[in-house]
């Protein structure tokens, strides 16, 4: 019977820090080619940039964890990934930082943090039961929601009374720690791994035909792909929306109340846990979420704007639990790490399609009904909303997803 439930905190608080650091430098970034640009494609390419090297490098990483100290590769993938924050912040420092050079910076960072997701996944599952993995689950979704719910209103404040020098510094600190914090966990788990004597294409053929023989587990991973494409959109278009009508203290503000629904579910199921009907509560987030994309997008004013994100937010750990407890269980531990490499690549191919194209769309929209990038951004919202709802229900009625929790 595992007992590892503190070291599983420790490791948690780290990974808690990093979110918020890179929350901050999310933010500030996503400011600062706004008002150099004024464009919601730029600030799109961004975050694809920031997005599509961890997602082309997790099938790899994924079979490293498998054969490589899981916790290593955590603290190879936090600590380097400082060096792509340093670079911009070097040439902030000489004066201005060009689209291009931000770019290189938050692609070099994106390279080495697809070290950490398969690892420190697989981790959860190398120091839980089976019977902890639902609060486990709202855990990490809770420091997720951080860079949402901390760091908009944090780096709002630090903007005011400095610039993104200030963040950017602060992002890297915050590296050092998350090392720390997962090098003692490290030292305290003594279990030694077998030596896996199978080539690295071998290993990732094990990890692909482990989740293909598991035909439900594959449809609902190929069902993510195309939910995180209606999700994603939200993500990069609810910023240049906002921008267009206020400025960066304002929106900071707006993002940590509606990332404060996320702390509301996350806690909740930290502490309760989910017990059955993963598979319907999954699908009526997703509906839920759906419908409260549409309201954003179509909202009027920013309270109105600011209630629908809050709905939003709290719909989507609820989401999240169910997806990562029907995956988890599913798939033997020893396979843990090259499976989830292989379901974080299909599952958010749809992020990158939506990044890379949502900016464009807005932009486009906008500049031939001349309503302007925030009102062309809410409207692909609502359509990319109403989508979602649209694959919920699919999901609702597939008996192969129902079974799953069997």
């Amino acid at each position: 019977m595992k007992n590892n439930y503190g070291k599983f905190i420790l490791l948690w608080l780290g990974q808690l820090i990093s979110a918020i650091g890179g929350g901050l430098t999310s933010f500030g970034l996503g400011v600062y080619i706004f008002e150099k640009t004024g464009s919601a494609a730029s600030m799109a390419l961004i975050t694809l940039l920031g997005f599509l090297p961890t997602l082309l490098f997790s099938v790899p990483a994924g079979v490293l964890a498998d054969r490589f100290d899981r916790r290593m590769l955590m603290m190879l993938g936090d600590g380097l990934s400082g060096l792509g924050v340093a670079y911009i912040l070097i040439f902030m420092l000489k004066g201005e930082a060009t689209l291009l050079q931000i770019c290189i910076g938050v692609a070099i960072s994106a390279i080495f943090s697809s070290l950490l997701e398969p690892a420190y996944k697989a981790t959860v599952t190398d120091l839980l039961s089976e019977e902890e993995y639902s609060k486990a689950s709202g855990l990490i979704s809770l420091a997720g929601s951080a860079r949402y719910l901390i760091s908009p209103l944090l780096a709002g404040i630090l903007l005011s009374i400095s610039d993104i020098k200030l963040i950017l510094l602060i992002d890297i600190c915050t590296f050092i720690l998350t090392v720390i914090s997962t090098f003692v966990v490290k030292n305290s788990i003594h279990e030694q791994k077998p030596i896996i004597k199978k080539s690295f294409v071998a290993s990732l053929k094990e990890g692909w035909t482990t989740l293909k023989e598991r035909k439900a587990v594959f449809l609902l991973v190929i069902s993510s792909s195309i939910l995180t494409l209606f999700i994603g959109v939200f993500q990069v278009l609810a910023e240049p929306m906002i921008l267009s009508q206020t400025d960066a203290g304002v929106l900071g503000a707006i993002e940590t109340i509606c990332a404060s629904g996320m702390l509301v579910s996350s806690l909740y199921l930290g502490i309760k846990g989910l017990r059955k009907r993963y598979a319907k509560t999954l699908s009526y987030a997703l509906v839920f979420a759906g419908m409260f994309i549409i309201g954003f997008g179509l909202a009027d004013n920013l309270m109105l704007v600011t209630v629908f994100g809050f709905g939003f937010f709290l719909a989507l750990p609820f989401a999240n639990n169910c997806l990562d407890y029907l995956v988890r269980s599913n798939i033997p531990d020893k396979l843990q790490g090259r499976v989830w490499g292989i379901v974080g690549f299909l599952s958010q191919i749809g992020y990158v399609i939506a990044y890379g194209f949502s900016g464009m769309l807005a932009d486009a929209i906008a500049k031939v009904n001349g309503m302007g990038v925030g009102k062309g951004s809410g409207m692909i919202m609502a359509f990319s909303g109403l989508a979602l709802i649209i694959v919920a229900i699919s999901l609702l009625m597939k008996k192969e997803i129902q079974n799953l929790e069997e």
